[in-house]
């Protein structure tokens, strides 16, 4: 809950270049996610409700993150076009998913992956905002993460339209 509350906070943070605000707020939220899955699996305290609410939490922090970057040119909005548009895919998928009484899909490891590697990419494209050696090194790693990131944000969402499919032909087959 405490990274979903944040959200807006984080935005307020990018959008007025209080980026040690936004940098710490982003790191705590990747920390945090990381830490709260762990947790929950380690003493089996997963619920429903965290399972909605983290990817909610993950996709609300890509969002936020994708406009105050490119609001700020950090990114160009091209990238923040290709990552809204497999974010439109994915609600389609849901969308038919849920016609056929789904209310989820079971996630794949490529997806966990994407998020990983995109929630990497945007504190070191922030970092990047510096000067010297280390906002070099940020620029480079950060937009290693990124491509990564929106090259497996692609891959998941074939992967979870390839499951659907095979689902609704399970589905059709025992009627």
């Amino acid at each position: 809950m405490l990274r979903l509350i944040a959200v807006p906070v984080f935005l307020w943070a990018i959008l007025n270049h209080r980026d040690g605000l936004a940098l710490g707020l982003l790191m705590a939220s990747g920390f945090t996610d990381y830490l709260d899955g762990k947790i929950a699996r380690a003493y089996g305290l997963e619920s429903r409700l965290g399972q909605l609410l983290d990817p909610v939490a993950d996709r609300l922090y890509i969002i936020a993150t994708l406009l105050g970057l490119g609001w700020r040119e950090i990114i160009p909005w091209w990238v923040v076009g290709v990552i809204f548009a497999r974010e439109l895919v994915m609600a389609a998928i849901m969308i038919i998913a849920k016609r056929h009484g789904w209310t989820g899909l079971p996630v794949h490891f490529v997806g966990k992956a994407a998020t990983f590697n995109l929630l990497y990419s945007f504190p070191l494209l922030l970092l990047a905002q510096g000067t010297g050696t280390g906002a070099s090194i940020a620029r480079s790693l950060g937009w290693g993460f990124a491509w990564w990131g929106i090259g497996l944000y692609w891959v998941a969402a074939a992967f979870y339209a390839i499951q659907l499919r095979q689902l609704i032909a399970a589905q059709a087959g025992t009627r």
